[in-house]
């Protein structure tokens, strides 16, 4: 029971690392998207994206069959990316904890909401975060919330966020951390 407590905790706070944080600076950078085709309506403040979509913002990287951008009036912006079964939409996104960390995953289904700062994906999520080139953590499940200020994300085994017994599993991979060389 005690491994099962301490299993849990390790879960629960997988991906709230203190002092690592995705990069702030990606706020106030453009986005910039490049397509095979856009469609804007101004009225609704929709932008539509096909063929084999790349956003750019800063170091975020998100890349897709079908993107949709909706911004509403305060400015902030409301981001879908569509994959397929064999094709998902993905993202990668530096973190502020150091030179070389990095957040990454992919779905079916990403949605990005600017003003809240998170981000949803549906069926097949997986979500693993690097340092140096390497992973660190991953998660696998149908459904993986991810708040991009905080670091953190919960898991679920439906597509809906609604954990339900016997709808699957999630899967979690925790490496083992480097010792600290400055405790003897």
């Amino acid at each position: 029971m005690k491994r099962f407590l301490s299993v849990l905790l390790v879960l629960c706070g997988l991906g709230t690392t203190v002092g690592s944080f995705a990069e702030k600076a990606d706020a106030t950078k453009p986005t910039n998207v490049e397509a095979n085709k856009m469609e804007y309506d101004d009225i609704k403040q929709i932008n539509t994206f096909t063929g084999n979509v790349v956003l750019t913002r800063g170091t975020i990287l998100m890349k897709a069959n079908k993107m949709v951008v909706k911004q509403d009036p305060a400015g902030y912006q409301f981001i879908t990316l569509y994959g397929s079964s064999d094709t998902l939409a993905n993202f990668k996104q530096k973190r502020d904890g150091g030179p070389d960390q990095w957040i990454e995953g992919q779905a079916e289904r990403i949605e990005y909401d600017d003003k809240a700062e998170i981000m949803k994906l549906f069926s097949k999520a997986r979500m693993r975060r690097l340092e140096n080139g390497k992973p660190t953590d991953e998660v696998e499940g149908e459904f993986i919330s991810y708040d991009t200020r905080a670091e953190f994300f919960t898991v679920h085994n439906t597509s809906s966020g609604d954990s339900k017994q016997g709808a699957g599993r999630i899967k979690a991979v925790i490496q083992p951390r480097a010792a600290d060389t400055k405790a003897k």
